[in-house]
C-alpha cells in the first residue's frame, strides 16, 4: 500500500513546526514503514522537513521520521 502524500505549504509546515518541535511523542503505528519504529517507542520531535515529516529522535537510537496523515503517533507529556 502506498499512500500518496501531498508537500505542504509553506505555511503548513510553519504550523507543524510550532504545533510539534520539541515535543515528546510515542509511536503508535507506522504502517507502511517495511522497518518501522516498534509501537511503544517514544522520542523527541527534533523538526519539520521541507515535505512535511516530522524527523524524530528516537529513544531506541533510531531517527526515522513521522509523517502526518500517514503514520499515527501520540504527544506526551
Amino acid at each position: 500500500m502506498n499512500t500518496r502524500m501531498r508537500i505542504p505549504t509553506s505555511a503548513q509546515i510553519a504550523g507543524l513546526e510550532k504545533r510539534y518541535v520539541g515535543k515528546r511523542i510515542r509511536c503508535i503505528s507506522m504502517p507502511e514503514d517495511p522497518h518501522p519504529v516498534p509501537p511503544g517507542t517514544e522520542g523527541t520531535i527534533e523538526m519539520v522537513d521541507g515535505i512535511g515529516q516530522l524527523i524524530v529522535k528516537w529513544d531506541n537510537g533510531r531517527s526515522l521520521s513521522l509523517i502526518p496523515g500517514v503514520d499515527t503517533f501520540e504527544v506526551i507529556q
